[in-house]
């Protein structure tokens, strides 16, 4: 895969990326390609794409297409990922035209989009840019989509007789998209956030007690002290935090370093197989805003719970939100991981 990234970065004098459209699968999240369109509505040829695994260099053109164009429109990487293996099943990336008795209908490109189905017009389905389009528009408008395995969001979209047949593209897409995605220099930058209404805080529950333990106790009585400051992006305290960065400045209260982003902090210290497992202090994960359950983007930390046993966590929701905290058994189905940094 390095020799991907190193072939296609000494092709980036090449490579341009076109405005952000009005669509976009998350105000809050900016993808850029690198380098920058020099300006707007500027072309170039793009770069030659050298063969990855099985897949020749058209093919990989084809699959840089349709990431840039996600990434383009700010949708988070599982949907390239989803949009790659689609292309993967549907046309071994290939941007197939009429293939006469062959044909499946009137099914044409990358996506076997068919113009009499509304995707478009033949010329728009066998534009790769425009088919990537029309497929991310469609995807996005799927409820819960991220939180989806990839061949039930890729047949939401598609509608395929055969439903399942998506899901064996997934690893060899995972891989192609982070080779195409490091050659283009995409950075993808978002002020995250729980993705779900707000709600109130809750505040302590009945009975609430902080751990007897002097590190979980510091721990908590750390997170517990934050309530009620803002959320911000990237804000490590003391005024402000982000979810990852609440729970890596309450830990460190606690004597312990964890990594300072969700998508490491999910890797730490060791796994709690339940909630019913959980003890003050351990970190619950969810997909949040722009992650997956297998990558999950938003953080929160287990408290406590009250004299009926309802448990409850601390959080930093989102924008425009406060810490707080809430009920555990609103994250419940949507839990992805559970850890515990300082194992007892």
């Amino acid at each position: 895969m390095g020799g991907l990234v190193a072939v296609v970065l000494a092709s980036m004098a090449l490579v341009v990326m076109v405005p952000v459209s009005i669509l976009s699968a998350d105000p809050a999240m900016v993808c850029t390609i690198s380098p920058p369109s020099a300006s707007p509505g500027a072309t170039a040829t793009p770069p030659v794409w050298p063969e990855q695994g099985s897949w020749t260099s058209e093919q990989v053109a084809n699959a840089a297409a349709i990431v840039a164009v996600g990434a383009e429109l700010n949708v988070p990487r599982y949907g390239w990922e989803i949009a790659v293996a689609t292309a993967m099943q549907e046309s071994t990336l290939r941007n197939l035209g009429h293939l006469g008795a062959d044909n499946d209908h009137d099914s044409l490109g990358l996506f076997q989009q068919r113009p009499s189905q509304g995707w478009g017009t033949p010329e728009q389905v066998l534009n790769p840019r425009y088919a990537s389009r029309k497929f991310y528009e469609r995807l996005l408008d799927i409820d819960g989509w991220q939180t989806m395995p990839l061949t039930q969001a890729a047949q939401a979209v598609q509608r395929s007789a055969f439903p399942d047949a998506y899901a064996r593209w997934q690893s060899e897409a995972e891989q192609l998209v982070g080779a195409i995605s490091d050659g283009l220099g995409i950075v993808c930058t978002s002020d995250g956030g729980d993705g779900m209404p707000p709600v109130d805080d809750e505040g302590l529950p009945e009975g609430f007690m902080l751990p007897a333990d002097p590190q979980l106790r510091a721990v908590v009585a750390f997170a517990l002290a934050q309530r009620g400051k803002p959320y911000v992006w990237g804000a490590e305290g003391p005024d402000s935090y982000d979810c990852s960065g609440l729970m890596m400045a309450a830990w460190a209260k606690g004597g312990v370093r964890i990594p300072r982003v969700t998508a490491d902090q999910v890797h730490t210290g060791v796994a709690v197989s339940s909630l019913a497992a959980m003890q003050p202090g351990d970190l619950i994960f969810i997909p949040g805003a722009d992650g997956t359950m297998s990558r999950p983007g938003h953080v929160g930390m287990y408290i406590g719970d009250d004299r009926s046993g309802q448990q409850y966590l601390i959080q930093a929701p989102k924008a425009g939100d406060v810490v707080k905290v809430v009920a555990t058994s609103s994250w419940n189905r949507k839990i992805a991981a559970i850890r515990r940094p300082s194992p007892r």
